[in-house]
């Protein structure tokens, strides 16, 4: 009896020893209990919209496994049941940094001398606005991810554009608010992929015009190197490549900028007009605030840091270095060819350094693609898998759904007349409603009654700028339309 007395007693005092290790574990090394007002989560988790914690994470000494239990908690958050041994990998500051800029110094870049062409001196200060309202959007949105706690500490209770709605909405029957926020986002993503495939058509097409084929055929040619996306089931993959088309991109700009240079004799300020076309000038606006669009990717961005805590500054420096050098990209071009501005920058340049820099646009083109494709793929087979959470990481749904959305992209490309003009009246109608006029809704809904006037003051702003640049976009879309198919 004694000795069975003993027993017991040794393990309680194991099992009190362990437990502060395991605690600090999982503060330390996962970093997901929110004592640090942040909470981790994973890519599959943040796109899968069920709010759910995995159970794995890789470290770089080896796989860790412990299980997790979701910490601070929404009342109103009904979380289902959790996905057994899904793999976490976070990323850091860095990568989610070069998903930022890959967003943001994206194919609309090459036409900001064009739209300095038609914006003057003003789109100077355009291109430096853009980066700061959008960058504040970008803030404000993550910042409805997070509530504040009895103790004021601020704990993120959302993982999703779609929570956001839903907790903005809570009126709406049958979570009707994040079902219309996930049709924008799809929507938004599919075109842009589509664009891409457009773009990379166009590029081989100029970069090899003896060789007897259509640009539609290219667009298939550029297809099929696509076709790994298919099998990318990670967010740090995407990352990876995020970074080479950041790199890529960076080349391309220190050619422009280098030729430009070589022919700084011929710059002159009074190129520059001072009298305005206004529609010309709409135009110019949304290119230049369009190139500044991420915000769709932000809450899955910042769920799957390290360090949350860096995602402001992350979206601070992005964004900065993102104004200066398009500023510079912008300025050094259009004062080497002023009036002779192409609506494509790269025309301007000689056949030698054309060549070479669509060559370069075509490898930005497709390494941009994995981002919006596999951003678009995974929240659609989420909600497909939603009530049955055991085959959410079915290989064969996940690759079901990603082969069917490549497909379609294709076919759009292949059968969309007049895509440029649908683009703009898709882009004027979800684009300004991601960027502009849903985080901007969204955080005075939510957060209102602890807002400053200033604050309200700047999202009602945003929210009116939003929805003047979706408004001037769409009538310039459908005016180009009416011209087509309506002979006026």
């Amino acid at each position: 009896y004694l000795s069975s007395i003993k027993n017991i007693f040794k393990v309680l005092l194991t099992s009190v020893d362990t437990k502060p290790q395991q605690k600090s574990l999982t503060s330390g090394k996962a970093n997901f209990c929110l004592d640090t007002d942040e909470e981790h989560v994973n890519f599959a988790k943040s796109d899968e919209l069920n709010r759910v914690h995995s159970e794995n994470r890789e470290e770089p000494d080896g796989p860790l496994k412990f299980e997790l239990d979701i910490c601070h908690q929404d009342p109103e958050y009904k979380s289902p049941a959790p996905l057994p041994h899904a793999q976490v990998k976070l990323i850091t500051s860095w990568e989610a940094g070069w998903n930022v800029t890959n967003a943001i110094q994206g194919i609309f870049v090459l036409g900001l001398p064009y739209a300095l062409l038609h914006s003057g001196y003003s789109g100077l200060l355009l291109i430096v606005l853009a980066a700061a309202l959008c960058c504040y959007t970008g803030k404000i949105l993550i910042a409805c991810l997070y509530e504040e706690n009895e103790d004021g500490q601020l704990i993120r209770v959302r993982d999703t554009y779609e929570d956001i709605a839903n907790a903005c909405c809570k009126k709406l029957p049958h979570n009707l608010g994040g079902i219309v926020v996930n049709v924008i986002q799809v929507v938004e993503l599919i075109m842009t992929c589509i664009l891409y495939l457009v773009v990379s058509g166009n590029l081989l097409s100029h970069s090899f015009p003896y060789v007897p084929v259509t640009e539609k055929t290219w667009s298939v040619i550029a297809f099929v190197a696509l076709l790994p996306c298919i099998f990318i089931r990670t967010l740090k993959i995407v990352s990876k490549l995020s970074q080479l088309c950041s790199l890529v991109h960076f080349v391309i700009i220190f050619v422009v900028i280098t030729y430009c240079l070589t022919q700084m004799h011929q710059w002159s300020w009074t190129k520059f007009r001072l009298s305005l076309e206004f529609e010309d000038f709409l135009v110019s606006v949304g290119v230049i605030i369009f190139s500044y669009t991420s915000q769709i990717f932000l809450p899955t961005l910042e769920g799957n840091m390290n360090n949350p805590r860096e995602f402001r500054c992350m979206l601070n420096w992005t964004h900065f270095f993102a104004c200066i050098l398009k500023t510079t990209f912008a300025l050094t071009a259009f004062l080497t060819w002023g009036e002779k501005t192409k609506e494509v920058i790269t025309d301007n340049l000689p056949s030698f350094l054309e060549t070479l820099v669509n060559l370069c646009l075509l490898t930005k083109a497709l390494l941009s693609y994995p981002l919006p494709f596999f951003a678009a793929t995974e929240i659609v087979y989420s909600c497909i898998s939603k009530d049955n959470h055991s085959n959410y990481r079915s290989p064969l749904l996940a690759l079901t759904v990603r082969s069917s959305f490549l497909l379609l992209t294709l076919l759009m490309t292949m059968f969309t007349p007049h895509f440029a003009l649908l683009m703009g009246l898709s882009g004027s109608v979800t684009g300004a409603a991601m960027t502009f006029l849903l985080p901007s809704l969204f955080h005075l809904k939510l957060k209102w009654k602890k807002m400053s006037f200033i604050e309200k003051c700047a999202d009602i702003s945003v929210f009116i700028l939003g929805f003047l640049c979706s408004l001037a976009g769409i009538v310039c879309s459908i005016k180009g339309l009416l011209k087509i198919f309506g002979g006026v």
